[in-house]
């Protein structure tokens, strides 16, 4: 990517990102490898506003590696400019946009949540070793100590949920049909429980007849979106721990397309595979930030 005068300053008005999306959870990708940006809770989220904003349930930003032997530092920001520990979807697109970058397949991606392998075995789509699924209580974290096979945890239809931690935690409840659960009624309330120090991914499933796994998800920070990585990541976890499907792989169909997941026995990671997808690529506007009430560094200007 050519760099321009524009944005050697602190200015974030100027600068170039991909638009990208993994089955329809859409991010914003901003590189401060060679040049550091510096984002506010209010600037990410300006961005991220799909009315004045490009638009995305979580902006991406690049840094440079701080352990050797990795590629890039990732960190994540949620659409409400809420920083998160792990995004699947989010990892496979910057293990694409590496790839085609340095022309190596295997990449490997530094976060807050830890290192993560990816392959980029074809262009376009790459399988990324999540780590290992997280199970105690303590991983997720939760209010107090308790077996995260079954929480005591219930609103309508969805009750006992089982508890995993894939860097970020999640809320897994089976039901008969996840499409007629009212997630956008229910899920605020789920995400917020008191049982949930640092919020929670909260996922309605069902096991289909064909052994694959209906998700719909209501993410934290965001609302519903139309893939969470990492979700399905627990929702194969969860579902093997309960004993409902036969053996540790399977697909999980989301409302933007599938993953194939497989927890590994060997080690305990889980591994997630899908599509990557670049929709554009385009400038960040002053008026962007203008928009918000921010000058064009992302502070807020004064009244």
């Amino acid at each position: 990517m050519t760099t321009t005068a524009s944005q050697t300053s602190s200015a974030l008005a100027g600068r170039p990102f991909w638009k990208m999306h993994g089955l329809g959870n859409d991010f914003v990708v901003l590189d401060g490898r060679e040049h550091p940006i510096a984002l506010s809770d209010e600037s990410a989220a300006a961005i991220a506003d799909r009315k004045t904003g490009v638009g995305c349930d979580q902006l991406i930003l690049l840094e440079a590696p701080r352990t050797p032997g990795t590629d890039v530092y990732m960190r994540i920001r949620n659409n409400d400019g809420g920083e998160v520990e792990a995004c699947g979807n989010a990892t496979r697109c910057v293990a694409d946009l590496l790839a085609r970058e340095t022309g190596r397949s295997n990449i490997v991606i530094e976060t807050v949540a830890g290192l993560l392998n990816a392959d980029a075995f074809a262009p376009g789509a790459a399988t990324v070793d999540m780590g290992p699924a997280r199970l105690d209580w303590q991983d997720l974290p939760l209010a107090r100590e308790m077996d995260t096979l079954s929480l005591p945890l219930s609103a309508g239809p969805l009750a006992n949920p089982v508890g995993v931690s894939m860097g970020n935690p999640h809320a897994v409840f089976f039901v008969p049909d996840a499409e007629a659960v009212d997630l956008a009624s229910l899920g605020p309330g789920l995400e917020h429980d008191p049982l949930f120090p640092k919020r929670a991914n909260i996922e309605a499933v069902t096991v289909l007849a064909d052994g694959s796994l209906r998700q719909r998800t209501w993410e934290r920070g965001v609302g519903i979106t139309r893939a969470c990585g990492t979700g399905a990541c627990a929702v194969l976890v969860a579902a093997v721990r309960r004993g409902l499907i036969q053996g540790r792989k399977a697909v999980v169909r989301l409302d933007g397309g599938d993953l194939t997941i497989e927890w590994r026995e060997s080690d305990g990671h889980v591994l997630m595979s899908g599509a990557a997808s670049t929709s554009f690529t385009g400038t960040l506007s002053a008026d962007l930030f203008r928009a918000a009430g921010l000058d064009e560094t992302g502070a807020r200007v004064a009244a």
